[in-house]
């Protein structure tokens, strides 16, 4: 037999040999009616019991990457072009002789301890106590985002023009019926299914650590997917896009809210301190402007928060999770930081403009100034913790404590300097001038301050030399790389505005120079202007360098 022939033969038998897709597409052509037997298999004969919860369970063997469980679920759920409750990824490792290639299709793993639901500040989250599915309450939900950065398997997606998250509910309501849900019922190597799992055997699991590789540690929220194969992974399997470095979401509101409340604290810490420093306890003008000031950027910082909510007319929700989300206890906290902020700054309003008004012991206000400064600092706290909790290495706890209490501490000393170059400025005769005295030391511990912050910040490119591809790593790589222009302009407004301009504030410089005290407060607000640049460009990068652990994910360009 010709060999064309021959080739011609063996191309026409491969034609009968359908794949997957072609035969779950040929089945579902000839059975227009659905025929629920053929995902029986796939589903639990029973509801789970005491200490059982339903969980997806992947048979990466069997996933080919083809994405129509991707594709189903978006269909079936209605999703908006951009969102999608289901990915698929891609792990590879092994040799050029022998290389391996998995694909791993995933969506919520509605763990035992989510921390979406846990860190919500609205209880917009539930775990359902039958089935262990945990539910996302689209009414409650004021669209904060928060969950996006919990989730260490970036699993809620925010929808900007419903102003709300959103999450796989593993299709409850069909569960409900006994169908299966979009993505079991789709894929055509039946990779997918729900299972009824102990929750014992989960935290078992999850103290060996043993989940996906490129993935958080199980033990953070205890997720029950389970991925199950016949194949033995190579030790170096990893996440395709493992050493691929992308900028993520800055959240411009969350920036400014977050260094303008520190800068507010730090005015009124270090206006409290320089009470308790001076005999005298202070001049009525410095303390008014001081809290005009601090007052006017706390109202500031609290106004933009809510142009991060997609919902702000709800935000009076946020109050809600105050037990179990550091979220709601921030809110509360600041909350009562500017109620006593507006009290302090109008009593002090009344003794500037009626000297002859002071019904209450000075004593006594000095005692709200300094429980004012320590709420401001309870508030910081609870900021710490609310990016502690994403468990994100760049986000612990001692790089977040850092980077918020040294803006906090830069920030209110700058400020203060301009409040006494003003009142210089003035010659307010109701200003007490030995408050003068202390200001060489403000600006030695604003430069000693700023030096120390920059110089931590700086630390993270020693991590370029190293071998491992960490969070630190791929947060320096991208300050050298897409995020360079921006990390120059910080470190040097840091510069300028943190030692340079504060140095010429000193007494030996133009503070003496300048009879009429315009040129100490042009410098002292150029100090300020420059800190203030730098410590919003410091939380941009905070933001859009950290590497969170997420899914494996695909190939990138």
């Amino acid at each position: 037999m010709d060999s064309r022939n021959s080739l011609l033969l063996a191309l026409l038998n491969e034609q009968n040999d359908f794949s997957a897709v072609e035969q779950f597409s040929r089945f579902h052509d000839e059975n227009h009616e659905l025929d629920r037997s053929r995902y029986s298999n796939l589903l639990p004969v029973s509801s789970p019991k005491e200490g059982q919860q339903y969980s997806f369970e992947v048979d990466l063997d069997a996933c080919s990457g083809c994405k129509a469980c991707v594709t189903a679920c978006h269909n079936m759920n209605g999703l908006d072009e951009k969102e999608t409750w289901r990915t698929v990824g891609i792990l590879h490792g092994g040799t050029t002789e022998n290389p391996f290639h998995q694909h791993v299709t995933s969506a919520c793993h509605h763990c035992l301890e989510p921390a979406c639901m846990i860190g919500c500040p609205v209880d917009a989250y539930e775990k359902d106590p039958v089935t262990g599915i945990v539910k996302h309450l689209d009414d409650q939900c004021i669209g904060c985002q928060y969950c996006t950065l919990a989730c260490p398997y970036d699993v809620p997606q925010y929808n900007p023009e419903k102003g709300i998250v959103r999450k796989c509910d593993m299709c409850s309501d069909r569960l409900a019926e006994g169908e299966a849900p979009a993505c079991v019922q789709s894929c055509p190597n039946e990779a997918i299914s729900i299972q009824i799992i102990d929750k014992e055997k989960i935290i078992e699991d999850s103290e060996s650590g043993s989940f996906l590789p490129g993935t958080i540690d199980p033990l953070v929220t205890l997720p029950t997917t389970t991925f199950r194969s016949n194949s033995v992974f190579p030790r170096n399997l990893l996440p395709a896009d493992y050493y691929s470095t992308s900028t993520e979401h800055a959240h411009w509101p969350l920036i400014v809210m977050l260094v303008l409340i520190q800068m507010s604290v730090g005015i009124y810490l270090f206006g409290s301190a320089l009470n308790h420093l001076e005999s005298g306890t202070g001049s009525t003008s410095f303390q008014w402007w001081q809290s005009v000031f601090g007052l006017t950027i706390c109202n500031i910082a609290l106004l933009s928060s809510l142009f991060h909510l997609g919902r702000p007319h709800l935000a009076f929700r946020a109050v809600i999770g105050l037990k179990h989300s550091w979220l709601s206890r921030e809110i509360v906290v600041f909350s009562l930081f500017a109620f006593l902020a507006s009290l302090f700054t109008a009593y002090h309003g009344l003794l500037f403009f009626k000297p002859d008004f002071g019904i209450i012991p000075s004593k006594i206000i000095n005692v709200l100034g300094d429980i004012l400064a320590g709420t401001g600092i309870i508030g910081v706290i609870c900021s710490i913790m609310i990016y502690q909790f994403t468990k994100r290495e760049l986000w612990n706890g001692m790089i977040t404590s850092i980077k918020f209490l040294m803006s906090m501490i830069i920030l209110g000393l700058s400020s203060t300097l301009v409040t006494l170059s003003f009142m210089n400025y003035l010659k307010s005769e109701s200003m007490n001038d030995s408050l003068f005295n202390w200001m060489n030391l403000l600006v030695i511990t604003l430069s000693i301050s700023t030096t120390f912050k920059l110089m931590y910040e700086a630390s993270i490119f020693f991590h370029l030399k190293s071998q491992r591809n960490s969070p630190y790593k791929r947060a320096a790589n991208l300050m050298v790389g897409d995020i360079s222009n921006i990390t120059k302009i910080r470190f040097v407004s840091g510069l300028i505005g943190g030692i340079f301009f504060p140095l010429l504030l000193l007494e030996s410089s133009v503070r003496i120079q300048s009879e009429s005290g315009i040129t100490p407060l042009i410098v002292s607000v150029l100090a300020l202007s420059l800190c203030l640049v730098g410590e919003l460009l410091e939380r941009y990068i905070y933001f859009v360098a950290v590497s969170p652990a997420g899914m494996p994910g695909g190939i990138k360009a």
